[in-house]
């Protein structure tokens, strides 16, 4: 069975790759095979089932260039269905290979599913994730690197190495347990640690060589918790956020919230020993700390003593920061021409849509919201129902563009959008918490946030200039952040929470953006490899 099953898959590769020559001939092809199991991890220092990717946690990197053409096959071990989402990859005109439930149907346990996907005009810091349950909480994920063509001007020069840090927060319980307490109708508890590269404190260590500059990556792949990263003794140079070159403002440390991710530059000038690399919770009453070791190749001593300490509380701080991050608008982005020929601020939008979070209890449950809609997940993926025209799986118009103040009900939420449309999407955030989003398919220009309420007069401190864009933004708590979207990808489009038990509890809905035209110009056609479950079965 194993053996017919790798030889399908193989066939299927044979189609792809006369595919990907004949019709993207210029762009090159790389070819992933993945195996998907359990198996034992040790990121706080006790076992736990972990999900391996190859044997490890976290997954292999994924290496690739601008418009390079990602053939993955995944193989599913596990004893329960599995996806994989690409968080940041904007899936040109192809919302098919996106890996989130309303897009695709689960790879069964003991089947494989081959993702065909391009990186087509994108450079940057990214990573993938398994978007299933509560499957992050065990591993499954790994980093994404676009570089820049050959032919493409970078604003800096190549770094001595390149390195990817994935942090974030961790539980010690199993996945299943965690699905568990939230389908009851609880909250999650604190987490039990933060973790570097699937790793706890120390157990990590970046060497350099004096005088120097390394490229770090960072993104927070965490579950429910905002990070601050630094690193002992020096400077940070910020060069990129999630594909866009920026200003290179130095920091001495970076608040990274959920789904986020950064490039610095950092040098080693600094005399020959070794430093922390320290992750630390933000905005939460007990404070977290992990860390890593950046050891000089002729070091001549080792850390002691306690980490350096870093913010804890600090809103206000934390605003600024985000506020102070600019667009570097002379830089070739993926393409030759400057990021700043794009005049996001000169575009009149043509709707806006305000989204306010928010955290109901239905039924007797703890439920998340997004306009008073808290999401449940149909029998059939809702891009499958949508393009076989299966009445009955969702309605378009199913989530207001305001908040209504109305009592919180569950339904599966689907809003209607045009191609081609630029809209305004102001988040609203009336609760305690910092909340995280993120827009699948897309990138986003963050114009404005503050606290308080947003009202139209908001829009005269707008940034209309230089602002960066991104694809997962932060909204402080009691405030609001506000962007510009081209909505410039046709498909059916997660917008979530990056806080994922709030996820799964309801804080998301799909953004259907349709052309009338039908044309592979605008999107491609179902993939022949297409899983079918639900009631797409027979179609």
């Amino acid at each position: 069975m194993e053996y017919s099953m790798r030889l399908r898959s193989l066939s299927f590769l044979l189609v792809v790759l006369f595919y990907v020559t004949s019709s993207n001939g210029e762009d090159p092809y790389r070819f992933f095979t993945w195996n998907v199991t359990y198996g034992d991890i040790y990121p706080l220092g006790v076992k736990q089932q972990g999900i391996l990717i190859n044997g490890q946690f976290p997954g292999p990197q994924i290496e690739s260039v601008t418009n390079d053409n990602l053939i993955i096959s995944v193989f599913n071990s596990l004893d329960q269905p599995f996806l994989i989402s690409w968080n940041g990859v904007e899936q040109r005109r192809n919302s098919w290979q996106d890996g989130v439930y309303g897009t695709n149907c689960p790879i069964p346990p003991g089947k494989n599913f081959t993702y065909v996907l391009q990186v087509k005009d994108q450079i940057g810091s990214y990573f993938y994730f398994p978007s299933l349950a509560m499957h992050k909480a065990a591993g499954g994920y790994g980093g994404i690197k676009i570089s820049s063509r050959p032919m493409i001007p970078v604003p800096f020069p190549p770094p001595s190495n390149d390195f990817t840090i994935l942090a974030g927060d961790w539980y010690s319980k199993n996945h299943t347990d965690l699905k568990a307490i939230l389908d009851n109708g609880s909250d999650l508890p604190f987490p039990d640690g933060l973790i570097i590269n699937g790793r706890g404190s120390n157990a990590y260590t970046f060497n350099v060589e004096q005088g120097k500059t390394y490229r770090f990556r960072i993104s927070n792949v965490g579950l429910t918790t905002s990070i601050n990263f630094r690193i002992q003794g020096h400077k940070m140079k910020l060069v990129e956020v999630e594909g866009i070159h920026s200003l290179q403002n130095t920091y001495d440390s970076l608040d990274i919230h959920l789904g986020q991710s950064y490039s610095v530059l950092v040098t080693a000038d600094q005399p020959p020993q070794d430093y922390y690399i320290v992750v630390s919770s933000r905005f939460t009453s007990q404070i977290l700390t992990a860390t890593s070791i950046l050891h000089y190749s002729n070091s001549a001593k080792t850390v002691s003593g306690p980490p350096p300490g870093g913010l804890t509380i600090q809103i206000d701080w934390s605003l600024e920061q985000a506020r102070s991050l600019r667009r570097n608008l002379t830089a070739s982005g993926p393409r030759p021409n400057p990021q700043g020929s794009y005049h996001y601020g000169l575009i009149n939008t043509t709707r806006t849509i305000r989204l306010q979070n928010s955290a109901p209890i239905i039924n007797g449950k703890q439920r998340y919201a997004v306009n008073s809609v808290s999401f449940i997940p149909s029998d059939t993926p809702l891009k499958l129902a949508d393009y076989f025209k299966i009445q009955g799986v969702f309605s378009l118009g199913s989530i207001s563009d305001s908040p209504t103040g109305g009592g919180a009900y569950l339904q599966t939420s689907v809003m209607a959008a045009d191609f081609r449309a630029y809209v305004e999407i102001v988040f609203e955030n009336p609760e305690d918490s910092v909340q995280s989003w993120h827009i699948d398919g897309h990138h986003f220009f963050v114009v404005g946030m503050d606290g308080g309420q947003w009202s139209a007069a908001s829009r005269s401190n707008y940034n209309l200039a230089d602002t960066i864009s991104r694809c997962t933004v932060q909204v402080y708590p009691k405030s609001w952040s506000a962007v510009y979207m081209p909505l410039d990808n046709v498909g059916m489009w997660n917008v979530r929470s990056e806080n994922w038990a709030r996820q799964y509890l309801g804080q998301q809905f799909y953004l259907r953006v349709y052309s009338p035209a039908n044309s592979w110009r605008d999107e491609y056609p179902i993939p022949s490899n297409a899983l079918r479950c639900g009631r797409a079965v027979g179609h």
